[in-house]
C-alpha cells in the first residue's frame, strides 16, 4: 500500500465524522479539515507508529482577500520513516481569525506559528508565547495581507535613526 492510501485510510477509519477534502498533485497529498480538529489529527498522525509524521517543516497561511473564509492556515509535515510529505489545510475566517495550536505536538511550530501570526494576524489559541516576531508589538497592520499597501504605510512605523 502507498504511504499515501495509508495515511487516508488510517484518517477515515479513526476520524469517521470528519469528511476530508482530499487532493494528490505529484505524489504530495493535501487534506483539508475543518481547524477544530488540527491538533487531535496532528497529534494522531504525529504518534500513529505506521506514520510517524514527527517533523513539522513550515506553518504558514494563505489570504484569499474576498472569499468567504478569507485565510487557509497550511501545515507542511514530513514522515522520515515513510520519507513521505503531507499538507494540511484549514480555513479560517476574518471574523474568527484563530485556529488552536500545535506547539504541543510539534515544538517547531512554535516560531512558525509566531510568524504567522505576525503576518497575516491569525491568533493561535494556547500558543505558549504569541507575539511579534519581526513587527513592533504596536503595530497595528499586518504585511502579508492582501489589503496592506504593497508600499507600506507611509509613517506607521518609525524608521531607525543613523
Amino acid at each position: 500500500m502507498e504511504t499515501a492510501e495509508l495515511v487516508l485510510q488510517k484518517l477515515k477509519n479513526e476520524f469517521t465524522s470528519i469528511d476530508f477534502e482530499v487532493s494528490d498533485f505529484r505524489n504530495e497529498l493535501t487534506l483539508k479539515l475543518p481547524k477544530e480538529n488540527i491538533v487531535e489529527i496532528c497529534s494522531f498522525i504525529k504518534t500513529d507508529s505506521e506514520l510517524e509524521f514527527v517533523y513539522c517543516e513550515d506553518i504558514t497561511a494563505v489570504d484569499w482577500a474576498k472569499r468567504t473564509n478569507r485565510f487557509t492556515v497550511v501545515y507542511h509535515i514530513y514522515s522520515f520513516k515513510n520519507n513521505f510529505r503531507i499538507r494540511l489545510k484549514a480555513d479560517v475566517d476574518e471574523s474568527d481569525c484563530n485556529i488552536d495550536s500545535v506547539c504541543s505536538v510539534w515544538k517547531a511550530a512554535n516560531w512558525q506559528e509566531r510568524e504567522t501570526y505576525d503576518m497575516y494576524g491569525i491568533k493561535f489559541n494556547n500558543h505558549p508565547d504569541l507575539r511579534r516576531m519581526y513587527m513592533p508589538e504596536e503595530f497595528e497592520y499586518h504585511p502579508l495581507r492582501k489589503d496592506f499597501p504593497l508600499m507600506g504605510i507611509p509613517g506607521s512605523i518609525p524608521l531607525p535613526k543613523k
